[in-house]
Order: structure tokens, then sequence, then C-alpha cells
């Protein structure tokens, strides 16, 4: 079982706190069937001050956790103009493969979120991954939605809350069935509203779609 998007590292964005709260997630993680832990703090490209800066700071994250065995180090990139021609985009992908998590902005769509995707793909020979694919229904028409979902070559992350909704647990479910390239992730940031919930994925959905999807994963980090 692979948790493929949490804010894990301490003191890096919005998510832990502390060495002490990353401890315990990865504690909560464990108990709930997690061998491996994909770690994607943000990467917001208009608050840093370059790609080198922000590994710096990942990195003595990681290093101030003990550099657990288990954690491979990734991020979530923010979707901005002109993301995929910054300098050394391609070093946020996901330790030993070529995943890149990306995050659309919430905002209202425009062309270019979909153009700056497949840049990062065709320029690095990179797999995206759209991160919460399921939250953007509050930012992008039914349409727009459909024009996400038909991107090639890109795979769709849900996080395990999809659900609490109807609408996201529709969407999720008929990705599921479709066939689409899908992965899972708790997205969690802390110990209370957002905390690790692979329980609630294992209880509510079968597990020939868990399965398949960390296959998929370990097709990419083999």
């Amino acid at each position: 079982m692979i948790e493929a998007h949490i804010h894990v590292l301490p003191g890096i964005d919005d998510g832990s706190d502390s060495v002490e709260t990353s401890q315990k997630m990865m504690e909560i993680l464990q108990q709930q069937g997690i061998d491996q832990i994909i770690a994607t703090p943000h990467f917001y490209a208009h608050r840093e001050q370059d790609v080198e800066t922000y590994l710096a700071k990942r990195q003595a994250a990681y290093d101030a956790l003990g550099r657990p065995a288990n954690v491979r180090l990734g991020a979530e990139v923010r979707i901005e103009q002109g993301v995929s021609q910054l300098p050394g985009i391609e070093k946020l992908a996901f330790e030993g493969s070529d995943l890149i998590m990306m995050e659309f902005p919430y905002a209202k769509f425009a062309p270019w979120m979909i153009e700056e995707v497949y840049n990062v793909a065709d320029f690095y020979g990179l797999t995206p991954i759209i991160a919460h694919v399921h939250r953007y229904f509050d930012f992008f028409t039914a349409d727009q939605l459909k024009r996400v979902l038909s991107m090639s070559g890109v795979i769709f992350q849900a996080n395990n809350e999809y659900l609490e909704t109807h609408k996201e647990r529709k969407l999720i479910k008929g990705l599921m069935k479709d066939g689409y390239p899908l992965i899972f992730g708790s997205d969690a940031h802390n110990l209370g509203s957002r905390r690790p919930n692979w329980d609630l994925l294992v209880k509510k959905t079968k597990s020939i779609y868990i399965e398949e999807a960390m296959d998929l994963l370990q097709r990419h980090l083999d």
C-alpha cells in the first residue's frame, strides 16, 4: 500500500507543524496498512525563490524527520503560467519515478492550465498526476471538467474523502467504472480535520479498485 499524496514533512507548508506530528501521522498510516509514503509538500512557484531553494527546504524537513527509509520525496506543484519553463521543475517528480503531481489552481478554468501540464509532460518526459480531481467542481463548469478528464497521458488522483459528497462520489466512481488511470491519497495535513484516512477508503471502496491503483503506482515507481 502506497500513500501518494500527503503533507507529512514538518514545517515546510500548511501540513505537519512538527516532527512529533509527522511521526504520529506516519504511525497512523502504518496502522492503516501503508508501507510506503510519498511526501508531497506544496510547491507554489510565485512563493518560492527558485526550485533549488525549495529542494533545500524539503531536504531539511526530511532530515529533521530522520530520513525514514519508507518515505520518498515528491511535491504537489501548483499549475501556474510559465511553471513548465521554470528551471529545475523536473526535479519535483517523485523520487525514482517519472511521476509529477500537479494541482489546478482554485480559480476559473483557462486553456493555459492544460497547456502547462502537457508542456511538463512533453519537455521532461514526465507523467503528470492531477491532484484531487474531484475538488474542482466549484471552479470549473461541467464541460471544463470534461476537458480535464479527457487529457491523455495523465493519471488522476482522488482524495480518500471523495465518498463524503454526492457529486464527488459520483465522479470518482464513474472514473473507476470506466477504467481511467486513477490513484488514491489521503492528502493528510494534520492529526485533526485532515488526518490520514485510509481506513475510510478501505471500508468504502471495492478492494479491486485500490489494488489497481497500487499496481499503477508501482509500475511507475519501480
